[in-house]
């Protein structure tokens, strides 16, 4: 029984890894490594790994789909698990009205133009799961969006998005231990 799916959003890929668009993707990563876990590609088009995080068991995973194709991945897994709550659900993903780095966990609300959120919304019918939002400052022009969230990084913001990507993998915990209200509390403070 598992009591919790968590997606981290990103393009799969070598050429998107550590982009601002997969930061999502590192922290799925990231909590797999800290769980001992490895992320397997198999049906469902997602790379899962089954954990136990604490009293609670959990699905990692990071859809194979491109960003916009998520929900093609996220509704499969959800029937998978037999999880029918919007709350059971947990998506980590990149956030162009947040500052570089920042980290904030938000239950609903919009999708904020993230074609991710978009594709997810559409298949499960519902905008009331749990996101952690990691901020990646917007691009200098609309114009520019694509660029700004699928190029590399300069140096000092790519170790600002590190940071954030270990504490977004810190909310994750929170809200698999001690829920969503405690975990925004806890993070969006800061």
């Amino acid at each position: 029984m598992i009591d919790a799916l968590i997606v981290g959003l990103g393009n799969p890929g070598r050429e998107y890894a550590r982009t601002r668009h997969n930061v999502g993707e590192e922290v799925v990563a990231l909590l797999a490594e800290r769980l001992g876990e490895k992320l397997k590609v198999g049906r469902d088009k997602a790379a899962v790994a089954e954990a136990r995080l604490g009293a609670k068991r959990v699905a990692l995973a990071f859809p194979t789909t491109y960003m916009n194709l998520s929900g093609e991945a996220v509704r499969p897994l959800m029937r998978r698990y037999g999880l029918t709550e919007p709350g059971q659900l947990i998506v980590v993903h990149d956030e162009l009205d947040l500052q570089p780095g920042v980290v904030r966990v938000k239950v609903g609300g919009g999708l904020a133009g993230n074609n991710g959120l978009r594709s997810i919304t559409q298949h499960l019918h519902t905008q009331d799961y749990v996101r952690v939002r990691i901020g990646i400052g917007k691009p200098p022009s609309k114009e520019r969006g694509a660029d700004h969230v699928l190029s590399r990084l300069p140096k000092a913001e790519r170790e600002l998005l590190d940071v954030a990507v270990q504490r977004a993998a810190d909310a994750v915990e929170a809200i698999v231990a001690d829920g969503a209200d405690n975990a925004m509390a806890k993070f969006n403070g800061l």
